[in-house]
């Protein structure tokens, strides 16, 4: 497998591409070289107008290269342009639970988490209808526990944090890049932004500490980037550079642009300049005359870049100015520059051979100039980058993830922050209270999971990731929101307390008070209710419950004492009245009466303050379950004739079978209710078994 890196510099004019690798003394090595204009203007100021036409370009270039090399070639390293630039500088930082060492991945994240950052801080901040892609990043300072370190790596730490500039360009000017480089059959390997790779040829690490300007003057665009105290700390361009120098030529001699551009550049290296007009007329001229025909323009334009450079670096001018590309070779530029910077004209440079120091050109042809600086940065920025970086897109969105060998969907997902609750099933809003003191939550539906798929197979969120794949995440969905009633409560459906009532034995269900008040068991429980079962009935509520009138002109006894129809009567408590309407106690609610369950009187402990002891005692003996949710069962049982399935629980009781049925307790007016299981007399709680046969009906008088 080779070694190779393949860098290609697609300008507004060339495109040039370059071949190489690094050996043991740390030298980039440039095997193969191949630069090719624009057929047309097919990119102006920095940014793709034509995709095609610039594919084919990119084409040719890689097709040279690959003779050249005798191999083929399939990644490629790019950068970036274009006029509308952005740029945020923000801080972040991230503290450990305890004391770690900082790793590789720890800075990497770090950096991620800054970019985050800087990406949110612009769309805040944007006034323009784009949409912005980070095409690079340089942290400007690193802190350790917050003091300011070179290098984070390896030291222990509580926190971590950096001062971070990451870059923004318009996405529609990436997918430009992205689609005429896919047109030559090449993927993206790793993309940088273009003052960026300039920069790490032209300033290295040890000139940082200076405030330094370097301008990449190309044919659209002019790129600055300014280094202070160590660190490179702005980025910037202007839309202005060397095509506006050749266009006035075009102008004054009548010649096509191509045939212009020739002329600029022969101006900068020879004393007098031969051409033909677009008659055909051929004409020499001084070289001067040219310097002198753009010499306004060249004002204009290096004007404008000394003002961005003020901008960048905080209102003042900088200690020196390097300058590198082709358009910064024409005649009186620098020195225009340092007019403009108020800086003697040494500390305005064009950088070229003295800053390739340590790239080795195989090919003797090549001269090591300003004009092949960037095509060398992109190349050397790979290996900053190297295997750290995917590209992914996201629901149609672009991604550079820091890639540590285990990247999954969920990873792409946080990145675009996608929420984390479109990722998994949403339970629908849950129910809060207390039954007895004890806190209770009835849970919501769960939805449905969220669809995920790669490269348009279906995937799930722990998928492995691969370079340039396609995600599509459509999120989950929400439940429906929990509904509870009184009737569903464990404590209202398997407790019950019994009377002996006529020497019958009663059983009734315990009432529950929600807030304070009775409600029924259809009663849908609402957050933060406070429920509680009551342990007690009043002798005109154990008349409703068994559906009877008592005459109240005769007397009533409760546990052999006079009482009335507000008296409480409290688990195996007698009753003795006299009923208008004379029942017939049947079904599962009155047993034989053993005279041996009636409490001795004691009135004193069984009314005023001591039946309030008696009900905290019979509520602190009732089974209570914190756990709703239970494994659902289904049952089939046979009521009155026809099939009736139950489900919702673990278990199933007789009077459960109320849950799924349309019988109305209330409406007896004055008759027994008749339930049978089997055949026989049923039990409130006696459970049910699948298949059993249920009778239940009101006897008639």
């Amino acid at each position: 497998m080779s070694n190779n890196v393949f860098g290609l510099d697609i300008g507004t004019r060339n495109v040039v591409g370059t071949v190489g690798y690094k050996n043991e003394d740390d030298q980039f090595v440039v095997i193969a070289q191949y630069n090719k204009e624009h057929e047309t203007r097919a990119m102006l100021d920095g940014q793709i107008h034509d995709i095609g036409r610039v594919g084919r370009t990119i084409k040719k270039v890689k097709e040279a290269l690959e003779e050249q090399t005798r191999e083929t070639l399939s990644d490629v390293c790019i950068a970036a342009a274009g006029r509308v630039l952005k740029t945020v500088t923000t801080h972040i930082e991230y503290e450990y639970p305890e004391e770690s060492v900082v790793t590789d991945e720890d800075i990497h994240t770090l950096d991620l988490l800054g970019v985050e950052k800087a990406q949110n801080i612009l769309k805040e901040n944007n006034d323009t209808q784009y949409k912005f892609y980070c095409v690079g990043y340089s942290v400007v300072k690193y802190y350790l526990n917050d003091e300011v370190f070179i290098n984070l790596e390896a030291h222990k730490a509580m926190k971590i944090g950096e001062d971070i500039i990451a870059t923004f360009l318009p996405e529609d000017v990436v997918d430009g890049l992205y689609s005429a480089v896919g047109q030559a059959d090449l993927t993206v390997a790793n993309m940088t932004l273009e003052p960026i790779a300039a920069i790490n040829v032209a300033i290295p690490e040890n000139f940082r500490l200076l405030n330094i300007a370097l301008v990449d003057v190309g044919a659209g665009t002019s790129d600055i980037s300014i280094t202070r105290d160590g660190s490179i700390i702005a980025y910037g361009m202007i839309p202005h550079a060397g095509d506006e120098l050749t266009e006035v030529i075009v102008q004054q001699y009548l010649v096509d642009f191509k045939t212009a551009e020739s002329m600029k550049l022969a101006s900068t290296t020879e004393d007098e300049v031969t051409y033909k007009d677009i008659m055909s007329i051929s004409h020499t001229i001084p070289s001067k005359e040219i310097w002198d025909l753009v010499e306004p323009v060249v004002d204009r334009i290096t004007g404008e870049i000394a003002q961005k450079i003020r901008e960048l670096n905080g209102d003042k001018t900088v200690s020196a100015c390097f300058v590198v590309g082709g358009g910064g070779k024409i005649h009186g530029f620098t020195e225009h520059l340092a007019d403009h910077l108020e800086l003697p004209y040494e500390r305005v440079a064009l950088r070229g051979e003295e800053v390739l120091g340590d790239v080795v050109f195989e090919q003797a042809e090549i001269k090591k100039d300003p004009l092949i600086v960037t095509p060398v940065g992109i190349c050397l920025n790979y290996y900053d980058q190297k295997n750290n970086f995917i590209m992914v897109h996201f629901n149609g969105e672009r991604l550079k993830l820091y890639d540590n060998n285990h990247l999954t969907v969920v990873d792409a997902a946080l990145t675009a922050g996608f929420p984390n609750d479109a990722l998994f099933p949403k339970r629908g809003t849950p129910i809060n209270f207390t039954v007895n003191g004890a806190q209770r939550i009835a849970r919501g539906e769960a939805g449905d999971s969220a669809v995920v798929t790669l490269n348009g197979e279906p995937a799930n969120i722990n998928t492995p990731l691969e370079p340039n794949c396609e995600i599509t995440i459509t999120p989950s969905s929400a439940g429906s929101d929990a509904v509870y009633t009184v009737g569903q409560l464990e404590e209202y459906r398997n407790s019950s307390m019994s009377f002996v009532v006529n020497g019958k034995r009663v059983t009734c269900p315990k009432f529950v008070e929600v807030n304070g008040i009775l409600e029924p068991e259809s009663y849908r429980i609402k957050e933060g209710d406070v429920i509680e079962t009551r342990g007690y009935y009043t002798v005109a509520q154990v008349a409703e419950f068994l559906d009877v009138v008592i005459d109240e002109n005769h007397e009533i006894l409760v546990n052999n004492k006079t009482a009335n129809m507000d008296t409480l009567v409290y688990e195996n408590f007698s009753l003795d009245c006299v009923f208008d309407n004379d029942p017939l106690f049947e079904g599962e609610v009155i047993e034989e009466y053993n005279k041996d369950d009636v409490p001795e009187d004691k009135t004193e402990e069984n009314t005023g303050a001591d039946s309030e002891n008696v009900v905290e005692s019979e509520t602190k003996s009732e089974p209570k379950s914190d756990n709703i949710n239970t494994i659902d069962v289904a049952l089939r049982v046979k009521v009155n004739g026809e099939d009736v399935i139950l489900h919702g629980k673990s278990g199933y009781i007789f009077v459960d079978i109320f849950d799924f049925i349309d019988f109305d307790l209330k409406a007896g007016a004055g008759r027994a209710v008749v339930t049978t299981i089997n055949g026989e007399n049923a039990q409130y709680s006696q459970p049910l078994n699948q298949g059993d046969v249920l009778e239940i009906y009101w006897k008639e008088n």
